[in-house]
């Protein structure tokens, strides 16, 4: 059987450990030191497939807030209209008419007889 040899971590190994993956980090080296270099291109890849997730995502979000922003505004103004119709035909009446026009001072009045007929 092969001997384990069971060393002893110091605290003193662990930052040399940071220190030196952190100026890997800095210098570039990192995957080099890790020995990925042939795998890059999948991790390259894998990647820019994740970043594209992530962005779509945030496409969707951003159009659902849109459609539900709109559909609020789009209750709003059916409530505006509905209030424009009912109050565009209670102007219509005759009534309220004769009486718009009696308070704005007009001599107008309802006909009571047929209209007359003018020959060229």
């Amino acid at each position: 059987m092969k001997e384990q040899i069971h060393t002893k971590w110091r605290i003193a190994d662990i930052g040399t450990l940071l220190k030196n993956s952190f100026l890997a980090i800095i210098k570039g080296e990192l995957l080099l030191r890790m020995q990925v270099g042939r795998h890059f291109a999948k991790y390259l890849y894998t990647f820019v497939l994740l970043a594209l997730l992530i962005l779509l995502n945030l496409l969707e979000e951003n159009t659902l807030s849109k459609v539900e922003r709109n559909n609020e505004t789009l209750k709003q103004l059916e409530v505006i209209y509905s209030d424009k119709t009912f109050q565009v035909a209670s102007m219509s009446r005759r009534s309220s008419i004769a009486e718009r026009l009696k308070e704005m001072g007009s001599k107008l009045e309802e006909p009571t007889s047929p209209a007359i007929v003018l020959e060229k």
